[in-house]
């Protein structure tokens, strides 16, 4: 029996919308590296290279989506059951292909560029990961939350947490300019440049690093450079188990303005050194302890 021409053309709407739903569902964003990431599908099975990587992801509702990641990745506590497939300086590829991952989250500036590239080449989708602006913490969970079809949960996190940032804004940008070292290693003497995340965090805190023009993210400095820059607070990236360590091998330079009015503070560096949605729990307690700075520079004139 031949088809009616109504029928045929109904066959046809229907096939046509198919087409144009399967198109519908390729998921497109950008990556830190501006490279377009696409994905037929919401990713199912993600493989994280870096700590700060699994912070979003869980902040964008994808959490339970990684079936692999590196050490250290211990935020949320449900990160601590993930399986391991290396470090962030040294992943086994052969256990990722293993894995079949439909997305892989790399780190620009911490995995090796040949691991990342050998990734690529093996035709693996890979998005990565390198924020340098508090709105680019957003931002990420936004883009992790499209390329898991978590969007719901991801936008109403990335919306807090803008009111979180536009809270501090409004209470420290304007302040006076208070000179900081931020210490993130003793041995060598560690900090880091104008571009890393941390001085956004200081920046948004009214906070000027004295290392702002350094060439390289984070880099060895001497004790003397910090001495001739005269920061007027010192904050140190450290565990309980070495602050005490840390601060006290400052206290010996008395001429230094930070020394001199007792501005030495750490921070735990979970908050600040990963890229992730606790930099704002981390820019609170920095806040705070400028503004003492602060107190005690305008108290000391």
């Amino acid at each position: 029996m031949t088809p009616s021409p109504f029928y045929s053309l109904l066959l046809f709407i229907l096939l046509f919308s198919g087409v144009r739903s399967l198109h519908a569902e390729v998921i497109s964003v950008r990556d830190d590296a501006g490279r377009t990431v696409r994905l037929d599908r919401p990713a199912q099975r993600i493989v994280t290279l870096a700590p700060h990587a699994v912070e979003l992801l869980f902040a964008a509702g994808a959490g339970d989506r990684i079936v692999a990641t590196v050490s250290y990745s211990d935020y949320p506590a449900q990160a601590k059951t993930i399986p391991r497939i290396g470090s962030y300086t040294a992943v086994d590829v052969e256990r990722i292909l293993a894995l079949q991952p439909d997305l892989i989250i790399a780190w620009e500036s911490g995995n090796r560029r040949n691991e990342i590239e050998q990734l690529i080449r093996l035709g693996l989708t890979v998005f990565i990961s390198e924020p340098r602006s508090i709105e680019d913490i957003a931002s990420s969970i936004e883009r992790f939350g499209k390329l898991a079809a978590t969007e719901t949960v991801a936008n109403r996190f990335s919306k807090k947490f803008r009111q979180h940032y536009r809270r501090l804004q409004k209470t420290y940008q304007n302040q006076s300019k208070v000179r900081m070292f931020y210490q993130i290693w003793a041995d060598p003497l560690m900090t880091i440049n104008g571009r890393q995340l941390i001085s956004a965090v200081m920046r948004l805190c009214g906070a000027e690093n004295i290392f702002n023009a350094m060439s390289a993210l984070s880099a060895s400095v001497s004790v003397e450079a910090v001495i001739a820059a005269k920061p007027e607070i010192i904050i140190a990236g450290a565990n309980k188990d070495k602050k005490a360590s840390w601060l006290t091998a400052w206290r010996r330079w008395t001429t230094l303005p930070a020394v001199r009015h007792g501005q030495l503070y750490f921070i735990n560096p979970d908050l600040l050194n990963r890229q992730g949605p606790r930099i704002l729990d981390g820019a609170d307690i920095m806040c705070r302890d400028v503004e003492q700075a602060r107190r005690a520079k305008e108290g000391g004139k």
